[in-house]
């Protein structure tokens, strides 16, 4: 899951359409029109007309990528997390029996998170049009019918009562369904955890490669978002098959391939509510008589206000000697017998996201625009140094000591040793590593094996 970036970038994808291709695409879409075709094999025959069209290489963001044969066709996902609402507009090309690529995406988000709205459904709607016509500006007019459009909904709406997120659901599907693009029945959901750490784990190894070739080796993903984490690989060892207990494997089909996944998300481990955890409250609630909500794991000098799902609560830090030691006493509390530990994971090749990224980039772990590699105990060390020059001076982050703490105990209880290497990075290729591009891509995935020949 991802976090809103203080900006989100648009960039343009400038499309030349031949004289003749113009003129065939006009007729054959009314010939679509006429003869009322459903809009999902809309999708395939004007993707279908694309790709034996004479595209020239501008409509593709890698001109060495692109060939005159190669099919083109769009997807857009909508992220609703529990922090931001964010638009993917994915533009893919693909060769005549080879596996898709990605060749342009555009990205944008907007503040607050879909959620925010749970008690004025209404006001929703602003924003989400907002992010749609964004998609029209950077998909051809002839491409918006074979678009499909999805919206998911992760930590935020699951953690809303049930009446609250359906009507919020309800709410953005209207505003697809009055939109041009493709819209499906299941086009707006709330996505379990597993699926989400499924998708970023699609995303990561569609963009390294991994997918392409059936014998090369996968990565795993971890994913640290506001209210939930994810931890997701692929097992080589039949122990861990067998070992995994129940709703910790699930089957994904893609590219005529079926992989068995070890994933897992947590609810309520995500940053966000670990810090609530930690400090003591009720995720939903106020805290008891506005009772002041004291922690180790903040600066002894410290008292204010923090905000959490629309909840406001009166926080402090407590006078003591030996905060880190202090605070990884509470954050085990917190962690004690929640979290699964697998063997095999600490010889598996990871990438971490999200808060993992930010945390590090925030503190020099790595490059803030380029990540970086680390090990797990680096997250360690940074933490005790900062609690402890907590004892003496101001923070600069008045969360710092607690999050690092919490990220460095999490890795443990996941079953990495300090010296274990993990990958960060925002970008691969210069593409969101979000769950997004997973997401939407398997979508059109399991369109295409249900009404045409698979790719």
């Amino acid at each position: 899951m991802r976090k809103i970036p203080n900006h989100g970038t648009l960039r343009m994808t400038k499309v030349a359409y031949p004289l003749g291709l113009c003129v065939g695409l006009f007729i054959y879409v009314a010939y679509i029109k006429w003869h009322r075709a459903s809009a999902a094999q809309a999708f395939f025959t004007i993707a279908g007309a694309a790709s034996g069209a004479r595209w020239t290489q501008q409509a593709f963001s890698s001109p060495g990528s692109a060939t005159r044969s190669h099919e083109v066709f769009y997807g857009i996902m909508f992220d609703a997390g529990s922090t931001g609402t964010r638009i993917h507009v994915f533009q893919f090309a693909r060769p005549p029996g080879e596996t898709p690529t990605l060749t342009h995406e555009t990205f944008k988000a907007l503040k607050p998170g879909l959620s925010a709205y749970a008690d004025d459904v209404e006001k929703s709607a602003q924003g989400i049009q907002e992010l749609l016509n964004v998609a029209k500006q950077h998909i051809p007019y002839d491409f918006w019918k074979a678009t499909p459009l999805v919206l998911k909904a992760t930590a935020g709406l699951r953690l809303l009562p049930g009446e609250k997120a359906q009507k919020l659901l309800q709410k953005v599907k209207e505003v697809f369904q009055a939109s041009p693009f493709l819209v499906g029945d299941d086009c707006v959901s709330i996505m379990n955890g597993t699926d989400e750490g499924v998708s970023a784990w699609i995303t990561v190894n569609f963009l390294t490669g991994s997918l392409k070739s059936p014998g090369s080796s996968s990565v795993g993903m971890l994913d640290l978002g506001g209210g939930s984490t994810q931890i997701t690989f692929l097992p080589r060892v039949e122990g861990t098959l067998q070992a995994s207990p129940p709703g910790h494997l699930t089957a994904l089909q893609m590219f005529n391939r079926t992989y068995k996944l070890y994933s897992y998300s947590y609810l309520g481990l995500g940053l966000m509510s670990a810090r609530l955890a930690i400090l003591g409250g009720v995720e939903g609630k106020p805290a008891e008589g506005d009772k002041e909500l004291v922690s180790p794991c903040l600066s002894p000098r410290f008292r204010g206000e923090w905000e959490h799902a629309e909840v406001t609560y009166r926080i402090s830090g407590q006078k003591a000697v030996g905060l880190y030691e202090l605070c990884a006493s509470r954050v085990s509390e917190i962690l004690r017998n929640k979290v699964h530990r697998t063997e095999e994971a600490q010889h598996v090749d990871f990438y971490a996201f999200s808060y993992y990224y930010d945390l590090a980039a925030s503190f020099g772990l790595i490059d803030a625009e380029k990540g970086g590699i680390l090990v797990v105990g680096d997250f360690e060390t940074a933490a005790k140094y900062v609690c402890r020059t907590l004892e003496t001076q101001p923070p600069s982050s008045p969360f710092a000591c607690m999050d690092l703490t919490y990220i460095s105990l999490l890795l443990h209880e996941f079953g990495f040793p300090r010296d274990k290497v993990l990958k960060l990075a925002r970008k691969i290729d210069n593409v969101e590593t979000s769950w997004a591009l997973g997401a939407i891509f398997h979508y059109i995935d399991s369109l295409k094996r249900e009404k045409i020949p698979a790719l």
